[in-house]
């Protein structure tokens, strides 16, 4: 497949907007050659109603049909082959091996869905049925399902070029529910958009599903983003990156004048706590796995651990040494995007210009083009509390330690902490039990809690929870990673006193698609 620079509405190329742009390599700073057409509104408004026609057509399909699209879509994209790989290198200057790693796992995340599709028990189908004769009042029959919520405005992610992108868990997730989509790409790597958006075209034409199921539009000012948000015909979005584009977001779908759901999956410092028990028996161990953590994919993860907690001891201090001197030895790394790596030194400006942090280690030599080092930074307990700028994300290879004096004031840090994506305790058993407290804490804070590991690394099967409370997320019910993502883009209906020819295959008394259902209160796969 070629790479156009256009948007992608429908089933056909549009090109309407005077406004374009160039995707930059961030390893030479070069402009890649393809010119981007930004979509105009009259563009995006097309694309919406051409999701609005192909609803209906599509949610009706069948749980078999939905699936073998989605499953289709992983086809098509490994399909695509070197080309896919090397224009996403060129826009990310991401190795080879993530590239491939991620497109696997894209892969592997359509095929997820597929088979949750197929299964069909998602819809949480709820039947109570009929007591005519109950005294004083009849008892109707009453059904409930979960329904697809319609067009959704899916917004690709900077550090995932295709996970959290064109056909991402989001995507993926809203098609899954029976939601077409419109994909409004990342600026940073539209080639790779592009390919991937016309690979599920592709797929949406060998299983025939209707034009308008899926549609991609360029942007690289905010314009096309609140074009998608504000229009009538959007049900919901799904976002990841910055808590500053969340929040915007989120804003503008509260100003309509129908207000929409908005799943927004934005910063997060991810909080590793080590408690006195693991610090003694694995203390150099657990300075290596951190800064491994810390450093990976240039710290451009949204699980990056930007603080860790300790207790002051004679094992701290060895600690502090260890990390110091491991990240020393981490080579500067490549940021995806100059503004990427300008927000990450403002941010490590901040810390080195705050009243109480120590900086323990100040970084790589080679900060030329759009490389960074890696930072370590400590502050006492006292200075966390008192300066709030210490909780917030910086996005890249840097982490914070909080050295406290004893478990009541490491419980006080959970108890100040907002809304994150996880957080991680590293303990002996003895500890655990000692520290329940600040499980408890803890369970309030973030959607995962991982116990002696690292939160880099987000596993995609049916318990995973990638979401948290304000400002991790602006959905704290909800989850953008694992099946149960689908949630987001469904809601319930009650059919009241349906005669059984109307009523969806779900609620038929037969179970005609052998699925789980909650019946009178008990969960079987029996036929009434």
């Amino acid at each position: 497949m070629e790479i156009t620079g256009f948007n992608l509405i429908g089933n056909r190329e549009s090109a309407k907007g005077g406004n374009t742009f160039f995707a930059k390599n961030p390893a030479t700073d070069a402009e890649l050659t393809v010119k981007i057409f930004e979509a105009t509104r009259e563009e995006i408004d097309e694309a919406v109603k051409s999701a609005q026609n192909a609803f209906n057509e599509f949610h009706s399909k069948t749980n078999e049909e939905r699936a073998v699209f989605l499953d289709t879509i992983a086809e098509c994209i490994l399909e695509l082959g070197e080309p896919l790989v090397k224009r996403c290198m060129e826009e990310t200057a991401l190795p080879e091996a993530r590239i491939t790693g991620e497109r696997m796992r894209t892969m592997n995340q359509l095929k997820l869905f597929a088979s949750v599709v197929r299964e069909g028990s998602w819809v949480d189908a709820r039947i109570d049925t009929a007591i005519p004769d109950r005294q004083p009042v009849p008892k109707s029959d009453i059904r409930q399902m979960q329904i697809p919520l319609g067009p959704v405005g899916i917004f690709g992610a900077s550090n995932f070029p295709l996970a959290f992108s064109v056909a991402g868990g989001d995507t993926a997730s809203a098609l899954a529910a029976g939601c077409p989509v419109i994909v409004k790409a990342h600026p940073l790597h539209p080639g790779t958009s592009e390919l991937v958006g016309k690979a599920i075209l592709l797929a949406a034409k060998k299983t025939n599903m209707p034009e308008g199921v899926f549609s991609l539009v360029h942007g690289f000012s905010t314009e096309a983003g609140m074009a998608i948000v504000s229009h009538p015909g959007i049900k919901a979005i799904g976002f990841t990156g910055s808590f500053k584009g969340g929040k915007a977001l989120f804003d503008a779908a509260n100003r309509r004048e129908t207000p929409i759901p908005v799943f927004a999956e934005m910063g997060s410092v991810n909080p590793v706590f080590i408690l006195p028990g693991a610090l003694k028996e694995r203390n150099e161990t657990l300075a290596a796995g951190l800064i491994s953590s810390v450093a990976l994919g240039v710290g451009q993860f949204c699980t990056n651990p930007g603080l860790v907690i300790t207790q002051k001891s004679e094992d701290s201090k060895s600690f502090l040494n260890h990390l110091k001197t491991r990240s020393a030895e981490v080579p500067s790394g490549i940021m995806l995007s100059e503004q990427i790596k300008r927000n990450y030194l403002n941010g490590i400006n901040n810390l080195i210009k705050s009243k109480g942090v120590e900086t323990v280690n100040s970084g790589a030599e080679d900060e030329s083009g759009n490389k960074v080092g890696t930072f370590i930074f400590s502050a006492d307990y006292k200075t966390f509390l008192e300066n709030k700028t210490l909780t917030e994300e910086v996005f890249g290879p840097s982490t914070l330690n909080i050295a406290t004096q004893d478990k009541s004031e490491m419980i006080r840090v959970a108890q100040a902490l907002e809304g994150h994506l996880t957080a991680t305790i590293h303990g002996t058993e003895a500890d655990l039990e000692e520290y329940a407290d600040l499980v408890k804490v803890l369970e309030q804070k973030v959607g995962r809690i991982i116990f002696n590991g690292f939160p880099t690394g987000v596993e995609v099967c049916h318990s995973m929870v990638h979401g948290g409370p304000y400002p991790a997320t602006t959905a704290v019910q909800s989850t953008s990673v694992g099946t149960a993502a689908i949630r987001r883009f469904s809601r319930p209906v009650c059919y009241q006193d349906f005669p059984q020819k109307v009523l969806p295959a779900q609620l038929k008394n037969e179970n005609p698609l052998k699925i789980w259902r909650m019946i009178n209160g008990d969960m079987t796969k029996e036929k009434i």
